[in-house]
């Protein structure tokens, strides 16, 4: 990176990422975003599972595209994701913000899930767990129960 967005810091919110593995198109991205600007469309498949008994559907991803020109950058569809499938990547002369001349200003506010998937590379780790914290529930060794359970009740 050059220019100004070296002094920013490493967590900086540049532009939204898909890891399209991960969207199981359950639209509660599209259905939170306060302005509308992800369009997802999806089919349904059915497919027979061996061993099963009734054959199973499944949403296949049809398109998924984010309209930067109405993003907001709030983060909501990256938190309300349930599956990780939306990340914030820290690209900022992505197409779209234009040149100096203007060319593609508008032009290329709309990203598609090929675009989106090319940033997910460039997602930084989620920062260390605190030393201090109490483990996870799921990871605590000892008395087999969560903290904050009724203790020794039936």
């Amino acid at each position: 990176m050059t220019g100004p967005e070296n002094s920013l810091p490493p967590r900086t919110r540049g532009v939204i990422a898909l890891l399209e593995a991960n969207c199981t198109v359950c639209m509660i991205c599209a259905r939170e975003c306060p302005d509308w600007c992800i369009h997802i469309t999806s089919h349904t498949e059915v497919e027979q599972q061996p061993g099963s008994a009734r054959p199973r559907s499944r949403n296949v991803l049809d398109r998924f595209a984010i309209d930067y020109g109405q993003c907001l950058y709030c983060g909501i569809c990256v938190e309300v994701c349930p599956f990780d499938a939306l990340h914030w990547a820290p690209e900022f002369g992505y197409p779209g913000t234009g040149s100096v001349d203007g060319d593609g200003a508008v032009a290329e506010l709309v990203h598609e899930r090929d675009v989106l998937a090319t940033w997910i590379d460039q997602v930084p780790p989620p920062p260390a767990l605190d030393p201090a914290a109490e483990p996870a529930p799921e990871t605590a060794t000892g008395t087999g129960r969560r903290p904050g359970s009724l203790r020794g009740r039936t």
